[in-house]
């Protein structure tokens, strides 16, 4: 199995649901983290350093999730006990919605197999990644990018990929305060009626097809969810006031960026028109935040060259 010593790869920001797509749909975004990753001679050295997002906070030892996604390959490879030396760059923020989780795990997956002379294909990353996660709806597009579209059943995951029409661009405005997936989790019922069922299932299906036709005039009708955002609502304070402010603004639909608290609206234009909108609606909460202009990443977790 051919080696190399040091490998970098880049990861890219993911909002996940995407209005009624619940646990099913995602995008990836032109938002990045950078890890870099050596496997060194000493055995028991685990040197890990972070930068940007979550320097002080994320763990830097065997609890750190890039390095128990890298481990989890080498594992699966058999590859034997080596150190490692990690460089995480991050600019994705923690638990805001955009998959700040999906790309330590992607992004170590990604590293470690490259590492080792890529045994292992996508598909199986996928599914290492999706155990890892927990669901494949952010970590699919963090590592295939672009729309896709994942189901699950039971240790296997189909992903089908998807491009977005060109002129399409994502607006978030991003809170100052994080809200933890299991929290957004336990505040959603474990049933819904049939009623609310059939609500997004053809809300579902309106959206997959605007994007696959590029009829984008019916997100308008597709972005609108009543399996998990109704039910988030009360966590994220004046979340459907910014709704309103980014649609009457010129956005196509606004939606919960993942489990939130980070708001993502679909635009073909007036992109800081309606990031001032909704930062303007979150202030009158009294909630400052910020927005960012993104574009659809149609490349997903890739190697680049090291430092």
């Amino acid at each position: 199995m051919q080696t190399k010593n040091q490998v970098r790869v880049i990861i890219p920001a993911t909002t996940a649901n995407c209005g009624p797509g619940f646990d099913t749909l995602g995008i990836a975004c032109s938002l990045y983290n950078e890890i870099e990753l050596e496997l060194t001679d000493s055995r028991n050295l685990t040197d890990i350093k972070v930068l940007g997002e979550g320097s002080g906070n994320l763990p830097v030892n065997s609890r750190n999730l890039v390095l128990r996604s890298v481990r989890a390959v080498l594992d699966k490879a058999e590859f034997g006990e080596t150190g490692v030396r990690l460089i995480l760059r991050n600019n994705i923020p923690l638990s805001r919605g955009l998959g700040s989780s999906s790309a330590a795990i992607v992004g170590g997956l990604v590293a470690a197999n490259a590492i080792i002379g890529n045994p292992f294909n996508k598909d199986i990353l996928l599914d290492m990644a999706t155990r890892l996660e927990g669901h494949p709806d952010n970590v699919a597009p963090a590592l295939h990018g672009g729309f896709t579209i994942s189901v699950q059943q039971e240790q296997r995951v189909t992903c089908l990929r998807l491009p977005l029409p060109s002129e399409l661009r994502l607006v978030v405005c991003i809170p100052d305060f994080g809200l933890s997936t299991r929290k957004a989790r336990e505040a959603i019922p474990g049933s819904v009626t049939h009623k609310d069922a059939v609500y997004n299932v053809g809300r579902t299906a309106l959206l997959v097809g605007a994007i696959a036709s590029g009829r984008l005039e019916y997100l308008s009708d597709a972005l609108v969810d009543k399996l998990h955002q109704p039910y988030r609502a009360a966590l994220i304070p004046g979340m459907l006031d910014v709704f309103e402010a980014g649609r009457e603004a010129g956005a196509l639909g606004v939606v919960m960026s993942g489990a939130g608290p980070s708001l993502m609206a679909y635009v073909v234009e007036n992109e800081e028109t309606v990031g001032e909108a909704m930062v303007k609606a979150f202030a009158k909460h009294k909630i400052s935040s910020r927005y960012l202009s993104l574009e659809v990443d149609y490349n997903g977790a890739r190697i680049t060259d090291p430092a």
